[in-house]
């Protein structure tokens, strides 16, 4: 990673289904141009299989994933942090830029449920992208 490199923080309660999906496609769809953390203010054990089973239809494997524990210095090492409409209480820094994505949790719901998350997830995330490439 170079100093020009933006860091990305995704923040979810888990960390086990909307972060990681986010993440997956930020790290498919802009490689190595993004550097990629997800986090959780309480992380669960694994990543939800639902999600990873939605990342797979999308070509995207996620199994290697794991859910970690959001800290105050993955939030001092990144430049953009996005929380996932879930009201976590995330350290506030000044100089960094932040983004609530309202999302529906994926946990405890089915695959026809979670596809529509899914899909808004690589939206936004194709946006940032976007945002971050100018």
């Amino acid at each position: 990673m170079t100093d020009s490199t933006p860091t990305v923080l995704f923040v979810c309660v888990h960390n086990a289904g909307r972060s990681q999906m986010a993440a997956g496609f930020l790290q498919h769809l802009a490689g190595d141009r993004i550097d990629v953390r997800s986090a959780g203010s309480e992380p669960k054990d694994r990543i939800n299989p639902i999600a990873v089973e939605a990342m797979g239809e999308a070509g995207i494997d996620i199994t290697d994933g794991e859910p970690k524990l959001l800290t105050v210095d993955a939030v001092k090492q990144a430049d953009v942090v996005i929380t996932m409409g879930c009201g976590d209480a995330c350290p506030i820094f000044p100089g960094k830029r932040y983004e609530d994505w309202e999302l529906d949790d994926p946990a405890g719901q089915g695959i026809d449920a979670v596809r529509p998350i899914r899909d808004e997830i690589r939206r936004r995330v194709e946006r940032l992208i976007a945002e971050l490439s100018r």
